[in-house]
């Protein structure tokens, strides 16, 4: 089923317990208010991780609601999600970058990343969902999982957090405020809400305080400048397709856009680790839905984890963002008890149309860098603590040294960027030779191990793993 859903009930309400199934929906006036509630979740991540890797925030908004549809299209309709901009790419991104890599190449080796994953989701549709526990196993996909997102501390620390110290403490600050004391929805989106707050406090701070000087990451030196920059942002349209490469941005500077990906092996390297924490996202959250609802998963679970690869690449391909499925929505369908994809394609409707929007890309793009600082922060740490519920939720032992040894390695390879050259234009490091430290020794440790120690050390049959962004209701 992907269009043609039935009328519940009266369209209007909900007995105590019932849910609304995935082919059903409410009348439409209340199919589109849930489609804005579920925008509105994956709206912060969504923008703020293009900008975070260097990319467009409105062809990150567009792309991610046609690869919605595509996703929900290629699911038949069974599986209700949105896909977000991923934050798995992020290190590898920064690892890119580092090595002088440019847009095209991050794009390119992003493309070559969804095309696996969509080829692995084929291959799980066909072989059953179980070779995903047998080939990644809980223990390794935490430890994947928290390497690329320790890996990115020295980002915060050199790139975001120097820009405004101050402000990206106090969005920090507000940002773990609102996660726990809004319990409700406002705490699945304390991080937009995080964003929307540093940005009026660089405003303000520069209205009473004048320019700052610190570390400029456009300039890449110590300048004196304004926090926030809106000096261009009226010569945008408020309607139109996203700008290409090279036209200037808000503060005048080229930004990047549209562009053709460039794909360079060195590159495509250093973002394939991802693929492990993309099929562990899909997983958990085939697994969440499938709770949720009381319906059997398991025989679409390749299609769901083949069609983000697909969404992934599509995005891509004209230069934007990998997409995920959002834990933020399983939430918002937690909380509603409204599963209807129609939903999801009305947010999905709406996402694009934000993309027809240059005036509220070029916005976006103008984020002031100590608010990234603030919000980067706690992301990336939350990346890398999902790792550790991966394991606990699991029942990883650690007493065991077939999980402790080569999981270990793996994890501070990546986080201390640790490199193995081969030639003077080829070397492995950081998350991708942190990976196949984590995957590949603990294969070979599990091998080596005495029987005892080889049957204890799997775990869990399970893997649970939610998108960074707020607090989940229990």
């Amino acid at each position: 089923m992907a269009f043609g859903w039935t009328l519940h009930g009266d369209g209007k309400s909900l007995a105590p317990g019932e849910v609304v199934r995935p082919d059903e929906r409410l009348s439409w006036g209340r199919t589109v208010g849930l489609g804005a509630q579920h925008v509105v979740a994956m709206f912060g991540a969504t923008f703020v991780f293009p900008l975070i890797m260097g990319l467009n925030p409105q062809l990150a908004i567009l792309m991610s609601g046609i690869a919605t549809i595509c996703f929900l299209l290629i699911v038949g309709g069974k599986v209700p999600s949105y896909l977000g901009t991923s934050a798995s790419f992020v290190g590898g991104v920064a690892a890119i970058r580092a090595q002088g890599g440019d847009s095209p190449d991050v794009t390119g080796a992003i493309l070559v990343a969804g095309i696996v994953l969509a080829l692995v989701g084929v291959v799980i549709h066909y072989m059953g969902s179980a070779i995903v526990y047998k080939v990644l196993p809980p223990a390794v996909t935490g430890a994947v999982v928290m390497l690329i997102g320790f890996n990115l501390a020295p980002v915060v620390a050199d790139i975001y957090w120097p820009q405004d110290q101050w402000v990206a403490l106090a969005t920090m600050v507000f940002v773990i405020v609102v996660s726990l004391a809004s319990r409700g929805f406002l705490g699945r989106i304390a991080i937009f809400l995080g964003l929307v707050f540093g940005y009026a406090l660089s405003w303000v701070a520069d209205k009473a305080f004048g320019q700052i000087t610190s570390f400029d990451a456009a300039a890449g030196e110590v300048t004196t400048h304004s926090r926030t920059n809106f000096s261009n942002i009226a010569d945008f349209p408020l309607f139109g397709l996203p700008p290409s490469t090279g036209s200037l941005g808000p503060d005048g500077k080229p930004m990047v856009g549209f562009h053709a990906p460039s794909i360079s092996l060195t590159f495509v390297l250093l973002v394939l680790p991802a693929v492990i924490a993309l099929i562990a996202e899909n997983a958990g959250h085939v697994k969440a839905v499938a709770e949720m609802t009381g319906a059997d998963l398991d025989p679409v679970m390749g299609r769901a984890i083949a069609a983000d690869g697909v969404g992934t690449s599509l995005a891509s391909l004209v230069g934007g963002s990998p997409t995920t499925t959002y834990a933020e929505n399983i939430g918002v369908m937690a909380a509603t008890r409204v599963y209807s994809t129609a939903a999801y394609y009305v947010a999905a409707i709406v996402a694009i149309a934000f993309g027809f929007s240059p005036k509220f890309g070029a916005l976006v793009s103008s984020t002031p860098g100590g608010v990234l600082g603030g919000i980067t922060v706690v992301l990336y740490g939350m990346i890398g603590l999902l790792g550790a519920k991966i394991w606990k939720e699991n029942g990883v032992d650690f007493g065991n040294p077939v999980n402790l040894v080569p999981l270990a390695a793996g994890i501070v390879i990546a986080i201390g960027n640790t490199e193995l050259k081969f030639t003077d234009t080829f070397s492995l490091g950081g998350i991708a030779l942190g990976t196949i430290v984590a995957v590949a020794g603990w294969h070979l440790a599990k091998a080596l191990a005495p029987a005892h120690l080889r049957d204890a050390a799997v775990g869990g049959t399970s893997i649970v793993v939610d998108a960074p962004g707020a607090y989940k209701e229990p």
